[in-house]
């Protein structure tokens, strides 16, 4: 059976078990204490990080490659476009998210009260900036559900627990989140500890 290690406020680890959920598929979750993290993390992930999948003989680490392969090995429904162009542009799209607004996330958690206020301001001008393309379409991608969204519905989520508010401008971005958490996929893969980050 498939295990995925994860932590349980760990916003990589949300990823995973958002789509693995959406997917339907048999797995197991091995909540890992991101503060005493077993010794067996570090010998399946060199950076000593989770989410780590693990299938059998196959060992996989980093939230977005761990997703693919959910999405490759076990589709419906699928995740990520079938054209060859748009899964490009959505490849292109995960990748930006990640150098311009993920990797701020360790900043916004250990960072000292200064550094945690300039990535606050950082990440909530990212985020507003996503609002004219989500005010026209249902989701990143248009109207179907993708891997993007499932990328970006754990940080939205985390807004109230990481202290950054949205101006009004950014209504349409917040409603979109509403629509993404409705998802039961969404409130299935939440643990208990991020119930609670969201008032």
């Amino acid at each position: 059976m498939m295990v995925l290690y994860s932590g349980s406020t760990c916003l990589f680890s949300h990823r995973c078990r958002f789509v693995l959920y959406e997917k339907g598929m048999d797995f197991e979750i091995n909540d890992i204490d991101l503060l005493d993290k077993p010794k067996e993390i570090t010998s399946m992930n060199p950076y000593g990080e989770v989410p780590v999948l693990v299938e059998r003989e196959l060992t996989l680490y980093e939230s977005n490659i761990i997703n693919e392969f959910i999405d490759e090995r076990f589709p419906p429904p699928q995740l990520m476009p079938t054209d060859p162009a748009l899964r490009a542009k959505a490849r292109l799209l995960l990748f930006n998210f990640e150098r311009e607004i993920f990797l701020h996330v360790d900043n916004l958690e250990n960072g000292s009260e200064e550094i945690q206020q300039s990535t606050r301001a950082l990440v909530k001008d990212k985020l507003t900036q996503l609002t004219p393309i989500i005010a026209k379409s249902k989701f990143m991608l248009g109207d179907e559900f993708s891997m993007i969204d499932a990328a970006l519905a754990p940080l939205l989520w985390r807004l109230d627990y990481y202290q950054i508010l949205l101006p009004d401008s950014a209504a349409p971005l917040m409603k979109y989140a509403e629509r993404v958490f409705s998802r039961p996929a969404f409130s299935e893969g939440l643990t208990s500890h991020e119930k609670v980050m969201r008032r």
